[in-house]
């Protein structure tokens, strides 16, 4: 019955929201207001704008007063789009720290991810194209993927459950032009990314994550576990000892520590015990000390022609035998990984792994 039922919403919402991408009309926005939780099964609002999270023009993404800005210490890789990131809770209510996890955050949390492109990579806060917005919604029932896809004008963004794909082109910090056709993921794939024990749960707000500096508009540089605590949005934070993941673009940072951030950052959400490809046995997660379940000297279970014809994940001193390695520097849907999220090579991401694989004793 669920099922039927999500059918018939996502068809429903398919039909109403396809053509408002050449919509021309000025879009009235809602005066930002604290996000009141539905419990009813309605799918999402039609427009980004119907929320309230940000205050003036929508494309500035100038948060509303209960709504607050993060970032992670290592992100994942979207084929080189920068990302904005906000988070709000229901009033009077605050996530629980976990040392290993993504935090516990209460029933009526939202988390805000949104993707966009600089014009030039030389001038990251210059002009900008956002591209879209993702939204997880803590349910009674559940977390709820929800993709939002942004006009031409970026005046408005609307939900679009079966994604779409964008024409996007930028200049790289090297001074090259590039081009590709950005996928924005319909709601299927964001489930299929953000699974846990078969639940859909958030994968970025972590405490090891979340343990760096923030420079925010009102209060400048500060931690921002700290700054969720202050802020009545965390509770139970310990007073030392707090756990924290390196940023892999820290080149002053240990070799290892940084292909295993970035390992786990876009492979651990799936490769571990709990994911939906557990049944390769990887389990990339950098908290795991044996090499065995990162892939040194395993064969692969069901790897097909993603293999390569190479015989080991990895191979000690040798990343061009390492399937790990091979996948990674692919953009074939069959091979590639991760398989969804990227139509590019992340190059200086490979360039880290493969780094790491070669200098393995």
């Amino acid at each position: 019955m669920r099922t039927s039922l999500y059918i018939l919403f996502s068809i429903f919402f398919l039909v109403s929201c396809s053509n408002k991408e050449n919509q021309k009309e000025e879009i009235q926005q809602s005066t930002p207001t604290q996000f009141v939780f539905n419990s009813n099964k309605e799918l999402g609002k039609e427009k980004l704008s119907e929320y309230g999270f940000f205050r003036g023009d929508l494309a500035d993404l100038s948060p509303s007063e209960n709504v607050h800005p993060y970032k992670l210490n290592s992100a994942l890789f979207s084929d080189y789009a920068h990302k904005a990131r906000f988070v709000q809770l229901p009033e009077g209510k605050s996530a629980d720290y976990h040392p290993t996890e993504v935090m516990e955050f209460p029933v009526g949390s939202i988390l805000i991810k949104n993707f966009y492109y600089p014009n030039d990579f030389s001038e990251p806060n210059g002009a900008r194209k956002i591209l879209e917005t993702r939204l997880l919604i803590h349910e009674e029932e559940g977390w709820k993927a929800l993709p939002y896809v942004w006009n031409g004008e970026q005046t408005e963004a609307y939900l679009e459950v079966a994604g779409a794909t964008k024409s996007v082109s930028w200049r790289d910090a090297d001074g090259s032009t590039q081009k590709i056709n950005y996928s924005i993921p319909n709601m299927n794939q964001c489930r299929s990314c953000h699974l846990k024990d078969n639940k859909i749960m958030p994968i970025g707000p972590s405490a090891r994550q979340l343990n760096g500096g923030y420079d925010y508009a009102e209060k400048g540089e500060m931690n921002q576990l700290e700054y969720w605590q202050s802020h009545g949005l965390l509770s139970n934070l310990p007073k030392e000892d707090l756990p924290k993941l390196v940023n892999y673009e820290n080149e002053n940072a240990p070799l290892a520590d940084r292909a295993r951030a970035y390992l786990e950052i876009n492979c651990g959400h799936c490769h571990r015990p709990e994911g939906p490809a557990k049944n390769s046995a990887l389990h990339l997660m950098a908290s795991v000390d044996n090499p065995a379940a990162w892939g040194v000297g395993k064969t692969p279970i069901a790897a097909g022609k993603g293999s390569g014809g190479l015989k080991y994940d990895i191979v000690k001193g040798n990343a061009d035998e390492s399937i790990l390695a091979y996948r990674m520097e692919s953009t074939d849907p069959g091979i590639m990984m991760p398989e969804l999220g990227r139509k590019m090579v992340h190059e200086e991401g490979l360039a880290l792994v493969k780094q790491w694989i070669n200098e393995m004793e």
